[in-house]
């Protein structure tokens, strides 16, 4: 061996027995996003063999489906950042009811401005999530029990405030009063109005033919919730996994004693997730009060645990320390052609919950080999 081999062989560095060597198939398969881009292919495709000569694939059809999976993404994305920290939250369908509730009731009752009512609603929510999240830190117990209580607590609060100020589950009349608010439209309102109204008016999209809204655009915008699911995925993909805290997410969730050792605020960064979880059941409720006009007492029932779906779908660990916003994004929207799907194809709406079930075990047994590929486990 010649001099200039021997100080090479020198310098190599040493390999290490305890990492696990993978081969390329294996480094692709864990990507957190590879099962919900796969399954969102076999779900389109499905679809347009079934659905293929409906209005499902129209462009009415598509922002039907688009809305209606706007919903879970934006429950996704907290909850997402949420279960890479390492924690659940399962009082977010009753915190989507709840900030619908308080936003209706502080206008409708309280008389106060559209804009300051959707600001407390906000803050309020953080703080509640703020709240779980302190809780589960101080007190050691696991987020599971300490959110399901939640649960019931703000549900309970919910149809008792309803009942109480309004003397009905559903309090009406909100759409009237948000109609002349400017930032109202910005939770319930439809951008680009104008220029879908253009497209109308050349051709390009189809028109309505009858009645009041003869020449109308059969689609006349986007509405603002799939904007701000678009946003909130950027927003969280790019936290995630090109700033300090998106690693700091990851370290918290993956193995929380080593993460504090290196210098990780762990408990911090679980009191903002719960607050970031909060504030996106927040939105959710409040654009849907500003979107109908009414905010009633049963809304957001089964949310919480639709959205773990689509994050579980997407890729992430349940315990912790995996996971991409990306995916849940992309469950969500599994979640939302199917849901619409069953619709077209004229199968038994009962059905959505089979394939919730029956996707949610594929991905669990996923996820579980994957996580085995990662850390070398048999």
């Amino acid at each position: 061996m010649s001099n200039d081999q021997t100080s090479k062989a020198a310098t190599a560095p040493a390999k290490d027995e305890r990492v696990k060597e993978l081969n390329r198939f294996h480094k692709a398969i864990i990507r957190p996003e590879l099962g919900a881009i796969c399954g969102t292919i076999a779900v389109f495709v499905f679809f347009l063999v079934l659905a293929g000569g409906t209005s499902m694939f129209a462009l009415d059809g598509v922002m039907n489906w688009s809305t209606v999976s706007a919903q879970f993404v934006v429950l996704a994305v907290g909850v997402c950042l949420l279960m890479i920290a390492g924690e659940f939250d399962l009082s977010l369908g009753s915190m989507v009811g709840f900030s619908g509730m308080l936003f209706a009731l502080l206008v409708m009752q309280l008389g106060i401005p559209v804009w300051l009512a959707i600001l407390v609603t906000l803050m309020a929510c953080a703080a509640l999530g703020a709240m779980n999240g302190w809780l589960v830190v101080r007190t050691g117990l696991p987020s599971f029990i300490v959110t399901l209580a939640l649960l019931f607590i703000l549900r309970g609060v919910t149809i008792w405030s309803a009942i109480t100020f309004n003397r009905q589950p559903v309090v009406s009349g909100v759409g009237e009063v948000a109609a002349g608010d400017p930032v109202a439209w910005l939770f319930g309102g439809k951008a680009f109005t104008g220029l879908f109204q253009w497209f109308g008016e050349q051709g390009v999209i189809a028109t309505f033919t009858r009645g009041t809204r003869m020449g109308q655009p059969v689609v006349d915008g986007i509405p603002m919730l799939i904007l701000w699911a678009i946003a909130l995925v950027l927003i969280g993909q790019w936290v995630l996994t090109r700033t300090r805290f998106g690693n700091w997410i990851f370290a918290a969730g993956g193995d929380p004693l080593a993460a504090r050792y290196v210098g990780v605020p762990v408990a911090r960064v679980k009191i903002l997730m719960f607050m970031v979880a909060a504030l996106c059941a927040a939105l959710l409720g409040v654009s849907q009060v500003v979107e109908f006009g009414s905010a009633a007492s049963d809304r957001g029932i089964m949310k919480e645990f639709e959205a773990i779906i689509c994050v579980v779908i997407g890729g992430a660990l349940l315990t912790g320390g995996y996971g991409s916003v990306v995916g849940a994004a992309l469950g969500a929207i599994i979640f939302g052609v199917v849901q619409q799907g069953l619709f077209f194809t004229n199968v038994e709406s009962s059905l959505f919950r089979v394939f919730l079930g029956t996707i949610l075990l594929a991905a669990v047994l996923a996820n579980t080999y994957i996580r085995r590929l990662i850390t070398g486990e048999k």
